[in-house]
């Protein structure tokens, strides 16, 4: 975006994604003020560019969030589409240097372009740029990607920071010797918080869903809707509370016993699980 004019004097312009002003006459003409001058602090061009600046910022977060759900239900996404949106800083952003998988599913790739005609250019991990042209790829889920942590070192020898966490996604893979009945983990259960709202805000600032006295995370596992929920107090208890066991639900509501959790949906759902927990009060001194 080019500068605007701004009043007497004055050109104004989204600079980073802030409004930026330069002097257009005097000494300092044509140079970037270091902050916007009282004057122009009302003026409609720099209303107008701040709410710009917002939706901008809104757009972003929703690109990225688009891309995570894609990401984590590993659904297949057209290449055509992905060729539509690239021109797109945001959306280029959220879908760059993500690991893609076309019609080979062990031929796993970097994106980092994508062309009119609906081609995408992929790093290989042979560490050659080729050009594929499936009709759709996926963008899958860490936990089902072969030989992740191969892929971990290879993607920080080519210095990949991705904008939607996936190679680093923290990752947990369900246990060969669950019990036949078991439908309950309790591995992060007991975490203290002073009050409910405080565990209510965490799951909320993770981008979890909060509904009644559990925090919930919807995953789309083999076509298969699964519902993962950690119980985190009953919605106006005014006192300390702990976190409970996470379960998994299917679409009906029908507690899932362990061995019936897909992988993705186990990942998430202990992701989901550990990172409130993390947040847990914790004592201090030689008795804690």
């Amino acid at each position: 975006m080019g500068w605007l004019s701004a009043g007497d004097g004055y050109e104004v312009a989204l600079v980073e994604g802030k409004v930026a002003a330069r002097a257009t006459s005097g000494r300092a003409a044509g140079r970037q003020l270091k902050s916007l001058p009282r004057g122009l602090r009302d003026h409609p061009e720099v209303d107008r560019l701040r709410r710009f600046a917002e939706w901008l910022d809104r757009h972003a977060a929703a690109c990225v969030a688009q891309v995570d759900s894609w990401m984590v239900s590993s659904l297949p996404v057209p290449t055509g589409l992905l060729a539509r949106v690239w021109p797109d800083e945001a959306w280029q952003s959220a879908l760059r240097d993500l690991a893609v998988v076309g019609d080979d599913p062990d031929e796993v790739g970097f994106l980092r372009g994508a062309t009119d005609s609906g081609e995408l250019r992929v790093v290989n991990l042979d560490g050659e740029t080729v050009r594929l042209s499936p009709r759709t790829v996926t963008l899958p889920h860490p936990v089902l990607l072969p030989d992740l942590e191969e892929l971990r070192e290879f993607a920080a020898e080519l210095g990949i920071v991705q904008g939607v966490e996936q190679i680093h996604r923290a990752t947990w893979r369900r246990p060969g010797d669950l019990e036949a009945k078991a439908t309950e983990v309790r591995e992060f259960a007991g975490g203290t918080f002073r009050s409910r709202f405080a565990l209510a805000a965490r799951a909320s600032s993770l981008g979890h869903r909060v509904s009644g006295g559990c925090a919930t995370t919807r995953v789309r596992d083999g076509g298969t809707l699964v519902e993962a929920s950690v119980w985190i107090g009953e919605p106006y208890w005014d006192g300390e509370v702990t976190t409970g066991g996470l379960t998994w639900q299917d679409r009906e509501g029908r507690a899932l016993p362990l061995r019936e959790v897909g992988a993705v949906a186990w990942s998430e759902g202990m992701r989901m699980a550990a990172a409130l927990y993390a947040g847990r009060e914790i004592e201090e001194g030689k008795d804690a």
